[in-house]
């Protein structure tokens, strides 16, 4: 019997959100889902946690500066085929920062904004169901280790 293996990829998003009721979202510069909104977040680099994945993202993307140690494990989404490129598998994060952080779009987000949680786009890949998970309250199952509670 011949094994079949399939290419995996990893990635980290972010769901940055203020007290009052507001969600950073980025317009996709390139394919898939060129001009979509989506979730702050990309590919986590050989070497690189993907905690730390995550607050780089959101930095290039948003310019949106945190600490990796303040976000939150959200989970992680590998349903098959929740990415057209392939096999892609995310781990998501929450990031609660002030109303008046300042976004600056960058790499490759053609532009950022501040959405209310009752007015939100369309999201690109799965993204609704990560932002679902956040909004509902992150689980108390992680601590910013990554290790059980």
């Amino acid at each position: 019997m011949t094994e079949v293996f399939e290419p995996i990829r990893f990635t980290a998003d972010v769901v940055a959100t203020t007290p009052d009721g507001h969600v950073l979202l980025i317009e996709r510069g390139w394919p898939p889902f060129e001009g979509a909104w989506a979730l702050p977040g990309g590919h986590v680099d050989p070497g690189e946690t993907s905690r730390a994945a995550a607050a780089r993202e959101l930095f290039e993307e948003t310019g949106v500066r945190v600490n990796s140690a303040d976000l939150l494990q959200l989970g992680a989404w590998d349903q098959p085929g929740r990415d057209p490129r392939g096999r892609y598998v995310t781990v998501a994060y929450l990031a609660v920062v002030p109303g008046d952080t300042p976004i600056t779009a960058g790499d490759d987000a053609r532009t950022a904004r501040w959405w209310k949680y009752d007015d939100l786009p369309q999201l690109a890949f799965d993204h609704a169901a990560i932002l679902a998970t956040a909004l509902k309250g992150a689980p108390a199952t992680t601590d910013p280790a990554g290790t059980a509670a």
